[in-house]
């Protein structure tokens, strides 16, 4: 009984594979995360996570509306938005901290307004990937 343990420890210590990023060394396995992909992003891994960091800033600043009774620079607050884009591609939120209920609304429907894209991916199924945007007013 013991030499077939042995091998079979020895079997399994050497493999190591990768397939649709999980990666198995001896006994470490580790699942690499594929970010979403914003519409239009092309290229690398890299160059998909700059373009959807690049099109969220911009998203974000073409799309604000400052709520009724505030005015650019009139205001000293700071909203932090917590969300992920989900399995099916679309913007969830998580939960929302600072500011005043006004501007946290203004910040939370900028965010739902997110367009829908290829979700992110772990082991080569959908995942939800979790982003957190801080809005200074």
């Amino acid at each position: 009984m013991r030499p077939i343990i042995f091998v079979a420890a020895f079997l399994l210590a050497g493999i190591t594979y990768a397939q649709e990023g999980i990666t198995v060394s001896g006994n470490a396995i580790s699942i690499k995360e594929i970010p979403p992909v914003w519409p239009g992003c092309e290229g690398s891994i890299a160059e998909k996570k700059a373009c959807f960091k690049k099109q969220l800033v911009q998203h974000v600043i073409s799309n604000f509306k400052f709520p009724e009774g505030y005015k650019r620079g009139s205001v000293k607050e700071k909203v932090v938005v917590d969300f992920v884009i989900n399995e099916e591609g679309k913007p969830q939120i998580l939960g929302v901290k600072g500011g005043t209920k006004v501007l946290q609304e203004e910040a939370k429907r900028n965010i739902l307004a997110i367009p829908k894209m290829t979700p992110g991916q772990a082991g080569g199924k959908p995942r939800a990937i979790k982003y957190s945007m801080p809005f200074t007013f």
